[in-house]
């Protein structure tokens, strides 16, 4: 292998400590790995048996691992592969839950008229490709940290700080399933518990979809939209009060719809570009047609740059539900925020960013190209919020495949070549990493 493949920048003894812990990165391990990960449900909420089957994998290994319960339900695993103190620690991160199910009576008809081969927890190899729920979002992104574990600790590399290898439970941006007992299973919850139970690292790198090295993102904050109106009764339409609270929020969806644009326009600023949905309408019984609800609500996701706190977001948002009401005058709405956390930024600076980038120029052989108009969170936002300098790199989403490739199929569709790519890079800024001391990367 030449100092042309992905080495250039470094220096010869850490080129030959890559290049052994390259020597174990194949295509067939890394589908063996997803493959296992796509057949092991995951849904939010219930990673238990999944991060029981990582832990497993990396013990079988030689590594030393362990789940990490947070109820009867739900867990992290962990691996870790010591250093000798000197240096910093680094953490490689992916979150293991899916944003569907795989159930056809919780997902459908939501996802679809019915669930699709690739929207169940079952692995399919389509040549260079596997599909399953999951398959590149997040569990392809969770095999190559897994790859990248496995191959520095075969390659035997003498570290000088710890590398943590961490798989978090509760990374979508979903409240609980039905029957949960807890509400709070997403929205990072897993990756909190992960740092206050100890697992804390000098440093870290998120694997999530996109090949490029992201070190800021957008948080996000909803909004529950009450829209009044008046109960009654099919048959009274013509003699009581009329105010269909239904009829009136969809003159409200319409003019959000109107309004999230014009948000993204004036919050769009370095690589982010901050957006709104209406995801959910709720209102009504539908058991019983024949009488109108006193409300119909809203759910409201509101994306927010790393510079808009969630106050000023919820201001912003309120003042926009006035001007509505301003234009639909019979209309009552109210509003609540329910949920809340900031959009984040490393600095470009610390050693993290500057090592994951030079990592990426050496890989893809060109400089740096980063990628603007991200409007999707991660767990990225909890790791730096609690301090932690963070950086986020993944695959592209996949676009040469016998298929179309929708939403769902994105998530559900890796290729096995870009897990490869993936892996090296995340093994070329551990290795650059951890055989440093702590002052040679600013600590």
């Amino acid at each position: 292998m030449s100092v042309t493949d992905g080495l250039a920048g470094l220096d010869g003894r850490r080129r030959d400590q890559v290049k052994a812990a390259w020597r174990h990165v194949t295509a067939d391990r890394l589908r063996d790995l997803v493959r296992g990960l796509v057949d092991v449900p995951s849904p939010t909420g219930h990673e238990t048996p999944l991060a029981r089957h990582i832990a497993d994998t990396l013990a079988a290994a030689g590594i030393r691992a362990a789940t990490q319960p947070i109820d009867d339900r739900q867990a992290n695993a962990w691996g870790r592969l010591p250093g000798d103190g000197t240096g910093p620690d680094l953490m490689l991160y992916a979150p293991i839950d899916t944003l569907t199910t795989g159930d056809a009576d919780e997902d459908v008809p939501w996802i679809g008229p019915e669930l699709r081969p690739d929207m169940r927890a079952e692995a399919r190899d389509v040549g260079d490709l596997v599909t399953g729920l999951g398959a590149s979002n997040p569990k392809g992104h969770a095999a190559c940290v897994l790859m990248a574990a496995e191959a520095i600790h075969r390659a035997g590399l003498p570290l000088t700080g710890d590398l943590l290898v961490a798989f978090g439970a509760g990374g979508m941006p979903t409240n609980a399933l039905a029957g949960d007992v807890r509400r709070n299973t997403g929205q990072g919850v897993g990756c909190s518990f992960l740092l206050e139970q100890g697992h804390w690292t000098d440093f870290a790198i998120i694997a999530k979809p996109g090949w490029t090295v992201s070190r800021e993102e957008v948080g996000l904050v909803w909004f529950e939209v009450t829209v009044h109106g008046v109960h009654t009764y099919v048959g009274s339409r013509h003699r009581l009060p009329y105010r269909n609270a239904i009829a009136a929020a969809g003159e409200v969806a319409k003019r959000l719809e109107a309004w999230f644009p014009e948000y993204a326009s004036r919050h769009t600023e370095g690589t982010v570009a901050p957006q709104g949905v209406i995801a959910s309408v709720e209102g009504g019984w539908p058991r019983m047609a024949a009488v109108t609800p006193a409300a119909c609500r809203l759910l409201v996701d509101l994306r927010i740059g790393p510079h808009t706190t969630p106050m000023q977001a919820k201001r912003e948002f309120i003042a926009a539900i006035e001007r509505i009401q301003a234009d639909l005058p019979e209309t009552e709405i109210t509003v609540e925020m329910v949920l809340a956390i900031p959009g984040t930024a490393s600095d470009p600076d610390r050693w993290v960013c500057r090592s994951a980038v030079a990592a990426w120029e050496a890989i893809a052989g060109r400089p740096h190209e980063v990628i603007r108009g991200n409007s999707g969170a991660t767990d990225a936002n909890i790791l730096r919020g609690r301090g932690i300098p963070t950086v986020r790199i993944g695959m592209p989403k996949v676009t040469d495949a016998p298929f179309d490739i929708d939403f769902s199929m994105g998530m559900n569709t890796v290729d096995v070549r870009e897990m490869e790519r993936l892996t090296r890079h995340l093994i070329r800024t551990a290795v650059d990493t951890l055989t440093r001391t702590r002052a040679e990367v600013g600590l």
